[in-house]
């Protein structure tokens, strides 16, 4: 396949698939998609199968699968997709439950295949900075701030609200993706709080206490129901002063400078994904989902009103 397109099929095609993979994709001469798969029918100018298994019976040449579903289903079609020898890219969270993400590498490694989990909010502008710039700095204290209107950025999106869509936690654990990869870890849930509406069964809004390898404390602080701006930042204080994250990182400010950096998360997400196929690697970090996992265990629930979209 050295040289050649890698030729891909998109597993779901809901709001995040057509936002920003099929762009992606469309953007990428390392990539070809050949096929999308979804229960519902789609125009993408390749053949289009409503399940999976119809897919993989097909004869269609492929090479890899980005799978792009709710996490409720991600495992079953990517545990087909790596039995049937294929690459498979993850959108976050990789999976349903932490013993998914260990089956699934399981499953990847025995078949010789690449697994790629894409926390892409890793690959926003600011992160790497980021974390080069609190290397070797004491870190005193962190804030999360991660408020958005569920409206806007999940419209219909029902499952997000049912067990195991994760509720607020689906754009939060962009955050924890981010937190995990720049402060010292691993990092350690202390307390959770959680609202839960009264007619669902995730989370609306809720606030984490951690501390990291070095005991700086970390408050993250959720919302899917801000209305208004929308807020996606990080403020690290430390002892050469602080550094904040906006904008999903998109934004870094330091003490001297502020950058502002191009949008190009899924254009890095799918080089990494290409580069970990070609030299035969996978690439599983299963953090920020076990500190979801920890927190939707462990922390305390009071009941909110009933969300009606």
């Amino acid at each position: 396949m050295s040289g050649a397109p890698i030729r891909v099929a998109l597993v779901g095609l809901g709001k995040i698939a057509r936002d920003q993979h099929l762009p992606a994709l469309a953007a990428d001469p390392g990539f070809r998609l050949v096929a999308t798969v979804d229960p519902c029918g789609a125009d993408a100018g390749v053949p289009h199968f409503a399940g999976l298994e119809a897919l993989l019976e097909g004869g269609l040449a492929i090479d890899a699968v980005a799978v792009c579903t709710p996490p409720q289903v991600r495992y079953r079609l990517a545990d087909a997709a790596l039995a049937a020898g294929l690459h498979v890219l993850l959108e976050k969270p990789p999976a349903a439950t932490l013993s998914e993400v260990a089956a699934l590498e399981a499953r990847a490694s025995a078949a010789g295949v690449t697994l790629f989990a894409a926390w892409h909010s890793r690959f926003a502008a600011g992160v790497e900075p980021a974390r080069a710039w609190l290397t070797g700095r004491r870190i005193l204290r962190v804030s999360i701030s991660w408020r958005e209107d569920v409206r806007i950025w999940h419209p219909g999106q029902d499952w997000i609200f049912r067990a195991g869509g994760l509720g607020v936690f689906d754009p939060g654990i962009n955050a924890l993706s981010i937190a995990t990869r720049i402060l010292p870890g691993p990092l350690r849930l202390i307390e959770a709080e959680l609202a839960v509406p009264e007619n669902r069964e995730a989370p609306i809004a809720g606030r984490l206490s951690m501390r990291d390898a070095g005991d700086a404390e970390i408050a993250m602080d959720m919302d899917f129901l801000q209305t208004g701006s929308q807020t996606w930042d990080i403020a690290v204080e430390t002892d050469a002063g602080r550094l904040l994250l906006q904008k999903g990182a998109a934004v870094l400010t330091l003490p001297d400078a502020t950058r502002h950096g191009e949008d190009r998360e899924y254009a890095l997400v799918y080089a990494r994904f290409a580069e970990l196929i070609r030299s035969g690697r996978s690439d599983v970090d299963s953090e920020p989902l076990r500190l979801v996992t920890e927190a939707l265990r462990r922390g305390t629930v009071c009941r909110a009103e009933p969300f009606i979209e």
